[in-house]
């Protein structure tokens, strides 16, 4: 089974949040709705800003703990190429 790893942010230049999961559709509407309680409930990371799809769950997860201990600058350069306004990218998961 696949995983996401992905990246979700308060506003353009805000809070940044990063997750895995299984199902990004599912999970990026529970960030957006505030269905869960937590770090991106709290700080209002409702924007997903970037996204990665890896076949093996244990992949995702492996580079999702490599990219929580980067640099916020280096998170931002991961993303900022394909995506440098910070637009949300959930329409775009049909």
């Amino acid at each position: 089974m696949g995983g996401y790893v992905y990246i979700m942010a308060s506003k353009p230049n805000g809070v940044l949040y990063t997750g895995v999961t299984s199902d990004l559709a599912r999970r990026v509407y529970e960030h957006r709705e505030g269905l869960i309680e937590g770090f991106t409930k709290r700080y209002g990371c409702k924007t997903l800003v970037y996204s990665e799809f890896h076949d093996d769950i244990r992949g995702a997860i492996q580079r999702e703990k490599t990219i929580k201990h980067w640099s916020r600058a280096w998170k931002v350069r991961l993303f900022i190429g394909s995506n440098p306004d910070w637009n949300d990218l959930y329409d775009q998961l049909a």
